[in-house]
């Protein structure tokens, strides 16, 4: 007889499940995590661009990476000079594998001279250990050890300047600093899945449930607001942010060579170091790349309004807006060829577009191309002009002030 293998519950669950009037629950990493709170996104999603947002993000992967050959060990399978990354410096990555293709992406946060903390979607601690081997370094998941808190949006700091044992108007964008909230020990590091002001706080799982309760409590007069997955995917398009098995497939997903991508192909090259000193994985692969040009590009994509109004019309319909991000291919086509495809697309609504994440072969990921992405109306493939632009879509000023 099969086992039937349940899905893990997050240290809120108990706040979580009782807060969400919609019982929409999605699956992430083996935990069950909200999807929205509200029958609509509205709420939530203007939380996050207006107010505050306070969303569960236990489920990222984390590993705790210590010793002598700790730096060594994330300078070798990451294109970042880890070298030169200081303490209390937080930086995003990919890592590929020989080849320069992606395996995952997630941050790397140096906690102290010999002490890092990895997060990432996918689970990489055999991969680590593998790389690891002849070196002097101890790595530990801690996933279900640690929760984790995602405080997103222009009011996040005012929140956590009420509760912290010292003000964080010193802390800067991607630095991360041990404080208290309370009684309770956390790091807070100034990071973010949304492209606005946040900050993530990372709590023992045991302390978790208090750090919930003064965060609610402290931000009541700022209009904070528990936030599900949904509405944060909806900002990350916003904010050019991709997702690994939606908008690339990790190499060791990939059945063809056609399915892989590489950190450059992916808009990451401000993230590859093909300067630093040492070999570290895919360097190779990528500094031929670099020379040779990508052939594939990750954009925005701007649809045209006035296109998607005569598409409806015809049907005679107003246009119709999904009312969350759609994780789907559409492709992109000119002349009638196709040229590439969105992997995701939303209505954004702080900009007032439909936007879209876009795979654009080259020579048609230079922004201002004109393309035409399809769109189906009344079950019908139909095709609207778009124009390509360069990610974000959405950065405001006060995001790293």
């Amino acid at each position: 007889m099969l086992e039937t293998l349940e899905l893990k519950r997050t240290p809120f669950h108990e706040r979580t499940s009782r807060l969400s009037v919609a019982q929409n629950w999605r699956r992430w990493a083996g935990y069950m995590v909200v999807g929205s709170y509200d029958l609509s996104l509205d709420h939530e999603y203007w939380a996050i661009r207006d107010r505050a947002a306070l969303i569960d993000v236990t489920p990222l992967m984390k590993y705790m990476i210590e010793g002598p050959d700790a730096a060594r060990l994330l300078h070798k399978v990451t294109p970042r000079d880890v070298h030169k990354m200081t303490v209390g410096q937080v930086s995003y990555t990919g890592w590929c594998d020989e080849e320069g293709k992606l395996l995952d992406d997630g941050t790397i946060s140096r906690l102290d001279k010999q002490l890092f903390r990895m997060t990432s979607a996918e689970p990489s601690l055999r991969w680590l250990a593998m790389n690891a081997v002849g070196m002097d370094v101890k790595i530990t998941e801690v996933t279900d050890q640690m929760a984790a808190l995602s405080l997103q949006g222009p009011k996040s700091r005012a929140v956590l300047n009420r509760l912290c044992a010292e003000p964080l108007d010193a802390l800067k964008y991607f630095r991360v600093k041990n404080t208290s909230i309370g009684n309770v020990p956390v790091t807070v590091s100034r990071t973010g899945y949304t492209g606005d002001l946040g900050y993530e706080i990372w709590i023992n799982a045991e302390q978790a449930l208090p750090v919930w309760d003064a965060l609610m409590e402290a931000g009541d007069d700022f209009g904070i607001t528990p936030c599900g997955i949904l509405a944060m995917d909806m900002a990350r398009v916003e904010a050019g942010l991709f997702m690994v098995d939606v908008d690339y497939t990790a190499s060791t997903h990939a059945w063809i060579e056609g399915q892989k991508s590489s950190p450059l192909e992916m808009g990451l090259d401000w993230a590859v170091a093909l300067n630093k000193k040492g070999y570290f994985v895919g360097r190779k692969a990528l500094e031929r790349e670099k020379k040779e040009g990508s052939a594939w590009k990750l954009m925005g994509l701007e649809v045209e309004w006035e296109g998607l109004e005569r598409l409806y019309a015809e049907v005679g319909l107003p246009p119709q807006i999904p009312h969350e991000a759609v994780r789907g291919s559409r492709p992109v086509l000119v002349g009638g060829k196709q040229i590439g495809y969105a992997s995701t697309s939303t209505w954004s609504p702080v900009l007032k577009k439909y936007i879209a994440l876009a795979h654009l072969q080259r020579p048609y990921y230079e922004p201002g191309a004109e393309v035409m992405i399809e769109i189906t109306v009344e079950h019908h493939r139909k095709h609207t002009p778009a124009k390509v632009v360069a990610l974000p879509f959405y950065d405001p000023a006060w995001k790293k002030k």
